[in-house]
């Protein structure tokens, strides 16, 4: 009998934009210098707002909508950045200065919004039930600690094995004019691990994340529907059921507000 697996709540998707051309990698750091001085500011306020978030769960079990809006933004905008120029180099669409879901672009975070969360794991979650995932997360993106200044971008991803893999897939793109496409959902893969351990240890959901790699660019938890077009086709398509797996169905709540735009892995899945 064949286990299900569970879908996450916080969903990370990413497509390859093809073209992509040969040099551009070689500065995208430099073009996102812009980004990084605005994501510091970011994540300074994330930080602060989840110790607000922290009290608020404590005393009320509820994370302040407002607050979990805006830091799921800030992951976005992270995720997006990084999908473009440190930890993928999968697009060479330049990532909008916006914390809302864009369905256009090729890279995208989403995390469902909890009704409740436990009062008592507040206090333990975000470091002592973290630590195995942290302890991975330092090979995946070469850091994990929270709360200091710029630490919750390490966690996100900067370096380790991940920068490697990217820059190993960004030479042979050099090369060759081809992304490999196993790396990329390695990538992908590694990516999505640290990106659901970054929304644990913010507090956001109580599911513990789990010891996988879902590798690919769809995430598991996509809900099924249509996508953009994709040059790579049906391997880059709209990801189906596999065998003895239902469709995803949509969550009922997220981290976008009543009204704003779908983003693209609640649209229609990416890869």
């Amino acid at each position: 009998m064949t286990t299900m697996q569970r879908p996450y709540p916080a969903r990370l998707t990413g497509r390859i934009d093809a073209p992509l051309r040969r040099w551009l990698w070689l500065v995208k750091w430099l073009l996102l210098i812009p980004h990084f001085v605005v994501l510091v500011f970011l994540w300074i306020a994330a930080v602060v707002l989840t110790i607000v978030a922290g009290f608020a769960i404590l005393f009320t079990g509820r994370y302040p909508r407002g607050i979990f809006t805006f830091n799921a933004g800030v992951i976005r905008w992270t995720w997006r950045v990084s999908f473009y120029g440190i930890d993928c180099f999968g697009t060479d669409r330049y990532p909008p200065f916006s914390l809302q879901p864009d369905p256009g672009y090729p890279a995208d975070f989403a995390v469902d919004y909890p009704e409740r969360l436990s009062r008592g794991l507040v206090l333990v979650k975000w470091w002592l039930l973290a630590l195995p995932h942290l302890i991975i997360v330092s090979i995946f993106a070469g850091g994990w600690e929270v709360g200091s200044n710029g630490s919750a971008w390490r966690i996100a991803g900067s370096g380790g094995l991940i920068a490697v893999l990217a820059v190993i897939a960004a030479v042979i793109l050099l090369f060759t004019g081809e992304y490999p496409r196993p790396i990329f959902d390695l990538l992908m893969g590694l990516n999505r691990w640290c990106y659901r351990v970054l929304a644990y240890v913010m507090l956001m959901r109580d599911e513990y994340p789990p010891f996988r790699l879902d590798t690919g660019g769809p995430d598991p938890g996509t809900p099924v529907g249509p996508m953009p077009f994709s040059p790579y086709g049906a391997a880059a398509g709209t990801p189906g059921p596999t065998a003895g797996q239902p469709a995803a169905s949509s969550p009922r709540h997220s981290s976008e507000p009543p009204g704003s735009a779908a983003p693209a892995g609640t649209a229609g899945p990416v890869s």
